[in-house]
């Protein structure tokens, strides 16, 4: 059984998966494709991706990726806990630049689905933090693209300063929304 809420932005939703526990430990369905098609998630995932950060204060993103390999992301926190921000990067949408940010955790077994047409991005609170997500399409060097994670533009108020966070290259030199190669808003 999931729980599934909405975040505020179309299509960004929150999902907690039910844990069945007992004194060997627990079960839990995390994904269920009936469920979130009953909640308007057509999405069909093909690729699973885990991701270790070994301290706290790293930060991935803001990415995402260009049609025809554009992809939804359904992500979840196995160890420790991040900050995890989706962004409406679709022009023409009522939410255009608009951000969401939810805590997901190992504790709260909680996870975030990031439709096509937003950036994702997210910080470590912990040290030894996993994340597990599932995407709906393949990944494409090609079609990959970023967005500067502290374009004024956007306004993210991470919860770190930002002169502190680990970053890689490619994302400390993304370009600005307005510079970026975005997707039509259609109603």
């Amino acid at each position: 059984m999931l729980e599934v809420r909405s975040l505020g932005l179309d299509g960004v939703l929150e999902i907690v998966p039910r844990r069945l526990g007992d004194e060997r430990g627990f079960f839990s369905e995390t994904y269920n494709a009936e469920t979130l098609a009953a909640h308007g998630v057509a999405a069909i995932f093909v690729q699973d991706n885990h991701s270790y950060s070994a301290a706290a204060g790293t930060l991935r993103g803001l990415h995402y990726q260009l049609p025809p390999k554009a992809q939804a992301k359904l992500v979840r926190v196995v160890r420790g806990r991040v900050f995890d921000v989706v962004v409406d990067i679709r022009k023409g949408s009522p939410t255009f630049a608009k951000w969401v940010a939810l805590e997901l955790s190992a504790e709260k077994w909680n996870q975030i689905l990031v439709p096509v047409g937003f950036a994702h991005g997210l910080v470590t609170l912990e040290p030894e933090t996993e994340v597990l997500y599932k995407v709906s399409e393949h990944y494409s060097a090609e079609h990959e693209r970023s967005i500067r994670y502290d374009d004024p533009e956007i306004g993210i108020g991470w919860p770190a300063a930002t002169d502190r966070l680990q970053l890689s290259a490619k994302d400390r030199n993304a370009p600005l929304l307005h510079e970026s190669i975005l997707f039509e808003f259609t109603a």
